[in-house]
């Protein structure tokens, strides 16, 4: 019998531009060679440049999408990213609980353009609800200092730091995004309960194309979850694989404003 590939399910918001939520995350975990399912928690009106509008998918559909999903395919990760809402978390939380497998959480908060995909009074209810079921959270440096209330982290040794506090949160281990930072270089900070367990590091590349990164990481990392790496091994290969993103992002000349990653960067042309 044929067994079937790795299979990781994105429960987060559709972006009509294509460059972010769960298209990024399908075109991420094709690229990086694992099945890629879906539940979609919110429509938004989206491009390059900004988000005009945003439709919240009713809270039992959205628990209805993730039944259908775990009820039939054999899920391997679960990546999770705009949640939006209170009920739409709640749902997902629900649903989490009866799941074995490694959960992703990409905290979703600001859209590239500066436009809020998680309500005000959803963040207490993110923390509450789905941090504790987080194998991993890879929150960037605002999402971070959102979480913690307090100020963005602007060394290596503050990232650790925050990382560990999140880590009191709930989570199993927190990847810290440095892409927020200032320098030439852009460093992630890998820590769990023991400590900081991996950095990644690499040049700060010039380009205004970084539209979806948050999302296109995340899911690269599931994919990598899903086929086998343990957790060290599964950041560096996903890093690896988003800074080659990045590299070939100017190739694409999609949009006018903040334009995606090459998530097809091995296949150009």
């Amino acid at each position: 019998m044929t067994k079937h590939p790795p299979i990781v399910l994105t429960i987060a918001g559709s972006d009509s531009g294509g460059g972010a939520g769960v298209q990024a995350d399908i075109k991420a975990m094709s690229a990086n060679g694992v099945y890629g399912a879906s539940v979609i928690t919110a429509v938004t009106a989206q491009n390059t440049f900004t988000v005009t509008a945003v439709h919240e998918i009713p809270a039992d559909i959205v628990g209805a999408q993730i039944d259908a999903v775990l009820s039939d395919l054999d899920v391997d990760v679960i990546k999770l990213g705009m949640l939006f809402s209170v009920p739409i978390i709640e749902a997902t939380a629900k649903r989490l609980t009866a799941f074995k497998g490694p959960i992703v959480v990409d905290p979703v908060m600001i859209a590239k353009s500066g436009d809020a995909l998680l309500q005000n009074d959803a963040v207490a209810a993110l923390i509450a609800h789905i941090l504790p079921h987080a194998s991993l959270l890879t929150p960037n440096l605002p999402e971070a200092a959102r979480l913690l209330n307090t100020s963005e982290a602007t060394t290596l040794e503050e990232m650790a730091a925050q990382g560990r506090q999140l880590i009191a949160m709930g989570p199993k281990a927190v990847l810290m995004k440095g892409g927020h930072a200032v320098g030439g270089t852009c460093t992630d900070v890998l820590v769990d309960g023991s400590g900081t367990i991996a950095t990644c590091t690499a040049p700060r590349i010039g380009t205004r194309n970084t539209h979806g990164t948050g999302c296109t990481y995340s899911a690269a990392i599931a994919a990598q979850l899903a086929k086998g790496l343990d957790l060290k091994e599964a950041v560096i290969a996903a890093h690896g694989y988003l800074q080659a993103a990045i590299k070939a992002a100017d190739t694409l000349q999609i949009g006018k404003g903040h334009g995606p990653v090459h998530h097809f960067y091995g296949q150009l042309g």
